[in-house]
C-alpha cells in the first residue's frame, strides 16, 4: 500500500480493493480480547491498595484535590467578593422562594446554608451557585399543597367560623418538605453510584427550557394572591393553572389596593435597576444589590408607618433566630411522593449538570456528571435533615459568582458565611417585610425564563421537530401541572426519536467523476449513478424499528419489486413444467405412433424415415416447434413471456431478470452502529430474494463491531461469504468493475483516486 502526494490540496492513493476477507489479513486483525474478563475485574474490585484508597478518596471528596493546591494569593480577593455578593443576593431569594414551596421564609435561608457547604465539599464544578431555585419551589410547594392543604388544617374559631392553625400546618408541611428533599436525595446518590447519569440525555435542551418556560408561569400564577392580597382557592391536578386564574380574575373586585401599590412600586425599582446593572455589566465590578435594599427599604417603611397594623398588609411573621438541631425524615410518607422526588430529582439534576457544564467549557476544566449527582443528592439528603428542601443551581446567581471574579467553591463558603450570620442575628429584623415585595423579586428573577419565549421563532427558522418538543412540553406542563407534564414531555420526546429511527432518509448515490466520492444524486448535480449499480444509502442505523422500511425503500428506489419478479419466475417456472410435461406426453405419443407405424410397415414391408424424430426431441430436451402445427395447437392458450432482456450475470452466475439492466446492488451501512437480529434477517433476506432474480447485493463500509455481530448472528455462508462485504462503496464498485469488465459496462472508472 502506497501513498503518494501531489500537488497541494490533492492526493493519489494506490492499494488493492479490498473485502472484508482481505482487510483481515492486510490489517492483521486480531482475536485477542483487550477487554478484562470478569474474573479480573472482580479481583481488581476486590483488591485495595494505597493508590486506589487515594484515587476514591479525591474522586469522592474533590475538595482535597483542591483545596490544598489554592492558590490564596490570585483567587482569595475575588472568591471573597464573588461570595459576599452572592451571600447578599441569597437572602432574599431564598425567602422568596421558599414561599412558592409553600414554607416558612426561614426554611428558604436554611436552604441558602447547609446544601452549600455540602456542594462545596462534594462538588466538581467552581462557578455553579447551590440553594433555592423558582422552578423546583414550585414543584415542591405542588407536593406540599397536596398533602398538606389548608383545609386539613381548619380549627373552629371562637365566634364559630373556621380559621386555619398555622403552627399545625406549617410544622406539616416543613415535615413533607423534609421528607421530599430527603427522598430526592437518595435517588440521586443511588443514581450517581449507578452510573446512571445518562438518563438527563433524554431531556433535550428544547425539553428543558419549554419545561423551565412553563414552570416560570406556574410560578406567576401562585404568586399573584400576594400580589392583589386576595385568597383564590387552591386547586391541584390537571387544569389548575386554568382554574387559578379563572379564580383570581373572580377575586379582583376585592383586590386590595395597598398590597397592590407595593408591588408595582418594588416591580418598577427592581427591573430598572437589573436592566442597569445588565447594561453596565461590564463596567461594574459588582452589581447593585437591589433586591437586598428593597427588602430593607420595605421593612423599614412598613415597620416604622404601621402598614401592616393599619391597612392589614400581610408580613413574613415571625423569623425564629438560630438552628435548628437535625431530625430524621417521616419514612411514612416516601410511598406517597415517590413518584414526585423522582422527578424533582431529574429536573434538579438537569439544570444543574447543564450549567455546570457551561461554565466549566467556558473556563477549560472539566466536570464529572457522576460526581455531580451524588455531590446533589448528598447536599438534599443531609439538607433534609436541618429543614432545608430540594436544591439545585440558580442561573441568575452562578451569573453574578462567575462575572465578580468567583474562581472556586472558596465562594460558596463565604456566601454560606452571610446566610448564616442572618439567621443568627438579622433574620428577625425582616419580620415585617410584606410578602407582596417578596412575590415581585420572584416576577423579576423570572424575566430571564420568560425570555425563552423567543426560542419559538429560532426553532422555527432552524428545526421544526425540536420546536414540536417544546410547544408539547410547554402546554403539557401548563395543562396537565409539572408532574404529568413532565412525564408527557419525555414521552413525546422519546417518540420524535422513534419517528426519527423510523423514518431515515433513503437515498441512492452516485459518483462524483475523477473521484472516490460517492453523494446523494438528488442533492448533488455532479453525482452520476454507474450503469448497472444501484448504491443505496441509509441515514440511520438498520434495526427491528425500521427494518421493514428499509427493505421497502430499497425496492423503491433501485425500481426493483422482488415480489413481482418473484411472481413472474414463479409463473415461468410453472409454464416451463407444464411445457414440460407435454413434451413429455408428446414424445410418449409420437413413440407409441412411431411403434405402431413400424409395425404395421413391417407387415406391409415398407420402412418410413419421419424428420424431427423423438430421439432428438428427447436428446435435446427441445420440441421442434417448425415439426407440426399440432405443437403449437396443443399448448396453453397463454403465451410464453420471457422476462429477460439483460445477459448479464450476478456473482454466482445466475442471469438477471431485472428490466432495467441493474446487475448489482451495493447497501452502504457505514451509519449501522449495531445489528441486532431482525436487522441481520432482514440483511439475509435481501440477498436471497435479491439473489433469486439475478441482482447480486453487496455490503460497503461496515464496522468491525458490526461485522462482529453479523457473525455470532451466523449471517456467513456459502450463499453470502465475506467476500460480499467491502471496506467502502469505491471498494465494491472496482470489485464489479474488474470482476464484469470496463467494457461491458460502458464505463471507464479509474483505480486512481484524485482530490
Amino acid at each position: 500500500m502506497e501513498d503518494r502526494y501531489t500537488t497541494f490540496g490533492e492526493y493519489v492513493v494506490h492499494r488493492e480493493v479490498l473485502d472484508e476477507s482481505r482487510l483481515d489479513v492486510v490489517a492483521q486483525k486480531g482475536t485477542w480480547s483487550t477487554k478484562p474478563t470478569v474474573g479480573e475485574r472482580m479481583k481488581d474490585m476486590l483488591r485495595c491498595s494505597s493508590s486506589q484508597v487515594k484515587d476514591v478518596l479525591l474522586t469522592r471528596i474533590p475538595i482535597l484535590s483542591w483545596l490544598p493546591k489554592y492558590p490564596f494569593r490570585e483567587n482569595i480577593v475575588g472568591d471573597v467578593m464573588s461570595g459576599c455578593s452572592v451571600g447578599i443576593i441569597h437572602l432574599p431569594q431564598g425567602m422568596a422562594y421558599a414561599l412558592l414551596a409553600s414554607l416558612r421564609p426561614v426554611l428558604g435561608l436554611y436552604t441558602s446554608l447547609y446544601p452549600v457547604l455540602v456542594y462545596c465539599i462534594f462538588g466538581t464544578s467552581r462557578h455553579i451557585s447551590i440553594g433555592t431555585f423558582a422552578v423546583i419551589s414550585i414543584m415542591v410547594g405542588s407536593v406540599i399543597e397536596r398533602l398538606a392543604p389548608n383545609s386539613n388544617f381548619i380549627v373552629n374559631g371562637t365566634n364559630g367560623s373556621g380559621i386555619v392553625n398555622l403552627t399545625a400546618r406549617d410544622s406539616y408541611r416543613a415535615q413533607v418538605a423534609c421528607s421530599l428533599t430527603v427522598l430526592t436525595g437518595i435517588f440521586q446518590i443511588l443514581l450517581g453510584l449507578v452510573k446512571f447519569d445518562f438518563i438527563v440525555t433524554y431531556l433535550s435542551e428544547p425539553l428543558i427550557r419549554g419545561y423551565t418556560t412553563a414552570s416560570a408561569c406556574h410560578v406567576c400564577i401562585s404568586q399573584l394572591k400576594y400580589v392583589f392580597g386576595v385568597s383564590p382557592a387552591h386547586f391541584t391536578g390537571p387544569f389548575s393553572i386554568v382554574y387559578t386564574v379563572v379564580d383570581v380574575c373572580r377575586l379582583l373586585p376585592q383586590a386590595r389596593v395597598p398590597e397592590l401599590v407595593i408591588s408595582l412600586v418594588a416591580f418598577s425599582v427592581l427591573f430598572s435597576v437589573k436592566q442597569l446593572n445588565d447594561c453596565f455589566r461590564q463596567k461594574i465590578s459588582l452589581p447593585i444589590p437591589i433586591e437586598l435594599v428593597v427588602i430593607i427599604t420595605a421593612t423599614v417603611i412598613t415597620y416604622f408607618c404601621g402598614l401592616a397594623s393599619e391597612y392589614s398588609i400581610d408580613v413574613i411573621g415571625e423569623i425564629p433566630s438560630g438552628l435548628k438541631p437535625p431530625r430524621t425524615p417521616d419514612v411514612t410518607l416516601f410511598s406517597k411522593i415517590s413518584s414526585d422526588a423522582f422527578a424533582v430529582a431529574i429536573v434538579g439534576f438537569a439544570i444543574s449538570i447543564s450549567l455546570g457544564k457551561t461554565f466549566a467549557l467556558k473556563h477549560g476544566y472539566k466536570v464529572d456528571s457522576n460526581q455531580e449527582l451524588v455531590s446533589l443528592g448528598l447536599c438534599n439528603t443531609v439538607g433534609g435533615m436541618f429543614r432545608c428542601y430540594v436544591v439545585t443551581s440558580s442561573l441568575s446567581r452562578s451569573l453574578v459568582q462567575e462575572s465578580t471574579g468567583g474562581r472556586t467553591q472558596i465562594a460558596g463558603m463565604v456566601s454560606s458565611v452571610i446566610v448564616l450570620i442572618a439567621v443568627l442575628k438579622i433574620g428577625s429584623l425582616f419580620e415585617d417585610l410584606p410578602k407582596a415585595v417578596l412575590s415581585t423579586i420572584v416576577f423579576v428573577n423570572l424575566r430571564g425564563m420568560f425570555k425563552q419565549f423567543m426560542d419559538i421563532p429560532m426553532l422555527w427558522k432552524t428545526n421544526k421537530v425540536d420546536l414540536l418538543v417544546w410547544m408539547v412540553t410547554y402546554i403539557s406542563t401548563i395543562l396537565l401541572n409539572l408532574d404529568l407534564g413532565l412525564a408527557v414531555s419525555i414521552g413525546f420526546s422519546m417518540l420524535t426519536i422513534i419517528i426519527k429511527t423510523q423514518r431515515p432518509r433513503y437515498s441512492i448515490l452516485g459518483n462524483v467523476p475523477g473521484t472516490e466520492l460517492y453523494l446523494d444524486i438528488d442533492a448533488y448535480k455532479e453525482a452520476k449513478e454507474i450503469p448497472g449499480i444501484k448504491i443505496f444509502h441509509s441515514s440511520a442505523t438498520i434495526n427491528f424499528t425500521n427494518a421493514d422500511m428499509y427493505l421497502e425503500s430499497l425496492q423503491e428506489k433501485s425500481g426493483i419489486d422482488i415480489g413481482k419478479l418473484q411472481t413472474e419466475k414463479k409463473k415461468q417456472e410453472a409454464k416451463q413444467r407444464r411445457e414440460q410435461e407435454r413434451l413429455k406426453k408428446r414424445e410418449r405419443n409420437e413413440a407409441k405412433r412411431n411403434r405402431l407405424n413400424k409395425n404395421t410397415d413391417n407387415q406391409n414391408g415398407v420402412v418410413l424415415s419421419m424428420p424431427g424424430t423423438a430421439s432428438d426431441i428427447s436428446g435435446k430436451g427441445q420440441i421442434n416447434w417448425g415439426y407440426s402445427d399440432k405443437v403449437t395447437s396443443d399448448s396453453d392458450s397463454d403465451s410464453y413471456e420471457v422476462i429477460t432482456v439483460d445477459s448479464n450475470e450476478g456473482e454466482d452466475g445466475r442471469k438477471s431478470n431485472y428490466r432495467s439492466g441493474t446487475h448489482s446492488i451495493i447497501l452502504d451501512v457505514t451509519l449501522t452502529s449495531s445489528m441486532d437480529t431482525v436487522a441481520v434477517k432482514t440483511l439475509k433476506n435481501i440477498f436471497r430474494d435479491f439473489g433469486d432474480v439475478g441482482v447480486a447485493i453487496y455490503l460497503a463500509g461496515c464496522q468491525a463491531c458490526v461485522v462482529e455481530q453479523m457473525e455470532r448472528a451466523n449471517f456467513f455462508s456459502e450463499s453470502v461469504p465475506k467476500s460480499r462485504l467491502f471496506v467502502s462503496v469505491h471498494d465494491a464498485v472496482l470489485h464489479m468493475f474488474k470482476k464484469r469488465g470496463q467494457e461491458d459496462n460502458g464505463t471507464a472508472l479509474s483505480c486512481d483516486t484524485q482530490m
